[in-house]
């Protein structure tokens, strides 16, 4: 009787667990379907007349194609990873389609199944490499995009084609007239296909790696083909967006995905899944893709200037992943903690800064070297291990050499092509220890291109080719660029995001303000010392040579002779360890992204002074090279292991190679292809295989 009585009682108890485990799983999606519905009713409000069919159907054709890119790069994210490739995959399916569709109905049906096949390959091979190979998520993916849109702008380098009107109306138009849009029922697929995915052993397989890999493997779960599958599965989405966009608008532009990725990530974010993998689903991700659209239009009503939009997009990727993020483990939670703890300390007079003489000073005991230990092992013996990632670099520099001098002739002993290669290795150089420093801590900087924009729009608008104002403006753009990295830093410390969303968002935050600060045009010119940096002569050579030596020689000291240098291998090793034996992890995160800053500053300004100006986009063509140098310098790309000489060399190989294919009549776009093989094959051959 009392065991019957018992167990009733406790199963409502337990029924009310069942559904509050259940609602906290799906917080992300209820608060996202409450934002979208709140968004709806004030578009409703502000706008002139009743919601209509028509404002039903272009809403669900314009937001379908970043719903569809989301759902694909959910799968990736649940399962641990990151997809960089998305943008690059919708142009290329973009490009082909427009320039191979014909006007049958058959031709249109298969080019419709090309485009999934495309996405399927890139994501095949994206998966191959991550799950079989084991290389990292971020780096393979990054290295496809630029092989991706190399072959697109090979195909096509401007925009043009046309796609299929009928192909464009079966996706675009009408299912049932003024009832029933087709973009809806495209999504209604997709979603079939996430539900069935999600219901099944693989889609289980998914969260399980997502949550725990080992955990997983312990279990049984193939995690290799799971991981494989998982990207190819995303691939045939972005196959799929790259169709609808195709359809939509009717023609090809072969950068028309470009802008999509910093929308694909703030999409997943807003539905409510993790980053990191394990929770949320494709249905937050498609909800999330329309939240966003509904604010850009917002804005847009509001006569809000267009320039403001990756503004938005960024700072809503910020907030969405803060929001999600935040709970009582989060490093914004612990922040706090320690933050009224010290309050507290001090007011009771317990804190340690209150005893100076008790302070605690940890030193390392390190066992004596035997007499003569020390020299008698060769310089080679004490530093082979950083040679054989080191040299690689330097024995490639000398075979572009060579085959430069075979090609083309009088290159070796040619003083002034020596000239222009170090100046042209300049800028990469700079960026290589900003960038490289972020790779040894475990990080990435994907902020760099919009931060040398920025940067140098705004020095040459308030130089104006003006010496005396460049006493001032410089020291205040490095500043500024400092600023902005330290921006980074702080939001990966304190607010606990991984560097490649804190960095992607402020790089479209720093994008917008480029455009916004100069209306789209930007004004202004370097100062003539500037330009005699960049392209006069100073005992023998090109000025700024000579400030790259003493740069070479400072980052030379900085990494391997200082304090913060040591600190930054050890929190590349294991920040957990680097924490534990007292090192300021925060701090030392905090102070490489503000060297990145300062380096892509530096680099912005020396850039407006080599071609006189600044201009949009003049940062982009440094993200790939700048990771690139880094890695075939022997850096590994989950940190911890490294150096600047090897950096310098992966500079100056990449440097020389290019200068040797800017000589051929290969068209620009293949250096992109050259240089996501590079980096590709750099991070193979010289992984750590160490279990």
């Amino acid at each position: 009787m009392s065991t019957t009585l018992t167990v009733g009682e406790r199963a409502p108890n337990r029924r009310r667990v069942g559904l509050g485990r259940t609602l906290a799983r799906s917080r992300g999606l209820l608060v996202a379907f409450l934002v979208f519905v709140a968004l709806f009713l004030v578009v409703d409000w502000i706008s002139p007349g009743p919601f209509s069919y028509f404002e039903l159907s272009f809403m669900s054709s314009g937001g379908a194609t970043l719903a569809l890119a989301a759902m694909g790069q959910t799968f990736v994210i649940l399962s641990g990873g990151f997809d960089l490739s998305a943008g690059a995959v919708i142009s290329l399916v973009n490009v082909v389609l427009a320039t191979s569709m014909g006007e049958s109905a058959g031709s249109q049906l298969a080019m419709g199944v090309v485009a999934l096949l495309i996405g399927g390959a890139v994501g095949a091979f994206n998966g191959f490499f991550v799950a079989f190979v084991r290389l990292q998520p971020i780096v393979v993916t990054l290295s496809s995009m630029f092989i991706v849109q190399g072959i697109t702008l090979l195909i096509m380098d401007k925009p043009g084609g046309m796609v299929a009107p009928e192909f464009s109306m079966a996706l675009t138009g009408d299912v049932i007239t003024d009832l029933l849009p087709a973009p809806i029922v495209v999504l209604l697929v997709a979603l079939l296909v996430w539900f069935l995915v999600r219901n099944s052993r693989f889609g289980t397989g998914i969260y399980a790696v997502g949550s725990d890999e080992e955990a997983a493997r312990a279990a049984g779960i193939a995690t290799r083909m799971v991981k494989f599958w998982t990207y190819t599965l995303a691939g045939l989405f972005y196959g799929a967006a790259g169709a609808f966009i195709s359809a939509q608008t009717g023609s090809a532009d072969p950068l028309i995905g470009r802008p999509m990725l910093l929308q694909v990530f703030t999409a997943v974010v807003l539905g409510g899944t993790m980053l990191g993998g394990g929770r949320g689903g494709a249905v937050g991700s498609l909800i999330g893709a329309y939240i966003l659209m509904i604010v850009v239009n917002i804005l847009l009503v509001l006569n809000v200037s267009a320039y403001y939009s990756s503004v938005v997009e960024g700072a809503i990727l910020i907030l969405a992943v803060l929001a999600g993020s935040f709970h009582r483990n989060s490093p914004v939670a612990g922040y706090l903690r320690l933050m009224v703890s010290n309050l507290r300390a001090r007011r009771a007079g317990t804190l340690a800064s209150n005893h100076p003489g008790q302070r605690f000073s940890p030193t390392l005991s390190v066992p004596a070297a035997k007499a003569g230990e020390t020299e008698r092992a060769s310089w080679l013996e004490r530093h082979r291990a950083t040679l054989r990632y080191l040299v690689p670099a330097y024995v490639g520099f000398a075979i572009v050499l060579v085959a430069t001098h075979l090609i083309y002739g009088n290159t070796l002993t040619n003083p002034a092509y020596f000239n222009s290669l170090l100046v042209l290795s300049s800028f990469l150089a700079i960026l290589a220890l900003g960038q490289g420093t972020a790779i040894l801590t475990g990080g990435l900087d994907l902020s760099l291109p919009w931060l040398i924009g920025l940067i140098g729009i705004v020095t040459a608008d308030l130089i104006s080719g003006s010496d005396s104002a460049a006493l001032w403006v410089i020291p205040f753009g490095l500043l500024l660029g400092t600023a902005l990295g330290i921006a980074n830093g702080a939001g990966i410390v304190f607010l606990g995001l991984p560097p490649i969303v804190m960095t992607i968002a402020m790089n479209g935050i720093l994008q917008g303000a480029a455009l916004v600060y100069s209306d789209g045009t930007p004004a202004g010119f370097a100062s003539p010392t500037q330009r005699w940096l960049m392209t006069g002569s100073f005992l023998g050579v090109t000025p700024v040579i000579w400030l790259l030596l003493l740069f070479v020689a400072a980052a030379l000291l900085l990494l391997g002779r200082t304090p913060f240098g040591r600190r930054v291998y050890a929190v590349g090793n294991s920040p957990l360890v680097a924490r534990l034996s007292g090192v300021g992890v925060g701090g030392t995160l905090i102070g490489t992204y503000a060297l990145s800053g300062f380096c892509a500053a530096l680099v912005g300004i020396l850039l407006s002074g080599f071609s006189g100006q600044a201009s949009l986009g003049m940062g982009d063509e440094y993200l790939l090279p700048s990771i690139a140098a880094v890695v075939v310098g022997g850096t590994l790309i989950t940190g911890g292991r490294g150096h600047y000489l090897g950096m310098l060399g992966g500079v100056l190989l990449l440097t020389a190679l290019a200068t040797l294919l800017a000589g051929t009549t290969l068209p620009s776009a293949v250096r992109d292809i050259i240089l996501g093989v590079v980096v590709l094959a750099a991070v193979l051959a010289l992984r750590d295989r160490n279990p």
